[in-house]
């Protein structure tokens, strides 16, 4: 082999395979396979307030957010945040994690689709969702309905 060839796979051709195993997740990502069913569930809305998610502030109508009921009360509230560590906007969707796992998605007719990112003590079994509102008005304009939602649940 001559020198030249020598220098071609030294300085071209070597990078090159190593720069392909290093970013080959980045090259061919992974496609998440869903399962596609449809079931009629009792769809509630909520949204961060203190009547939908159980805080109040420490010290009456001041102090930090603390967790009003339940096994954490008197711990520290984050308001907003999801079961999961996201921010709540329009699209979160409250389940029972046993059924639906974060991340599985939703089409709720009226609502549009989103995802699964948090929980509820009041959510038990599949029948049973809470869509995010950004204001207790329309949370409260929504009430309660009766809707054939669309699931993907990725496949494990």
């Amino acid at each position: 082999m001559s020198r030249m060839r020598i220098k071609i796979i030294i300085f071209f051709l070597i990078p090159l395979i190593i720069w392909f195993f290093l970013s080959g997740c980045c090259l061919f990502p992974r496609k998440v396979k869903y399962t596609r069913k449809q079931r009629w569930m009792t769809v509630t809305a909520y949204d961060a307030g203190k009547k939908s998610c159980g805080w109040k502030r420490k010290y009456g109508c001041i102090g930090p957010p603390v967790y009003a009921y339940g096994p954490s009360k008197g711990k520290r509230k984050k308001v907003g945040i999801t079961a999961d560590g996201t921010k709540a906007k329009k699209g979160t969707i409250a389940a029972d994690i046993k059924f639906y796992p974060f991340g599985t998605k939703m089409y709720v007719p009226g609502y549009g689709w989103g995802k699964v990112h948090d929980t509820g003590s009041a959510i038990k079994g599949p029948n049973c969702i809470d869509v995010f509102f950004s204001g207790h008005h329309d949370a409260m304009e929504w009430g309660r309905k009766h809707l054939k939602v669309t699931i993907l649940k990725p496949k494990r």
